[in-house]
């Protein structure tokens, strides 16, 4: 890679850290929901995991994306 070359960032944003955040509690939740047979929870858990790409969704279009006005890249060493 040249030392013009731009960086993409890789989802390396608030938005993206969120979404996964997110979605892995959800999965870990749902897990431990599972293993107790409380298919209540599993479901929940389920919904936890749908609206985690959509928080990320939203705070993407509210700027903390990659792109966006209010992401602010760290500098790599």
């Amino acid at each position: 890679m040249s030392a013009n070359s731009i960086d993409p960032g890789e989802g390396h944003s608030p938005a993206a850290w969120t979404t996964v955040v997110i979605m892995i509690v959800a999965f870990a939740v749902g897990t431990v929901f599972f293993v107790l047979d409380m298919p209540i929870g599993v479901y929940a858990s389920v919904g936890l995991l749908i609206i985690g790409p959509i928080v990320g969704l939203i705070m993407s279009k509210a700027g903390y994306g990659v792109n966006g006005p209010k992401y602010v890249p760290k500098a790599h060493s």
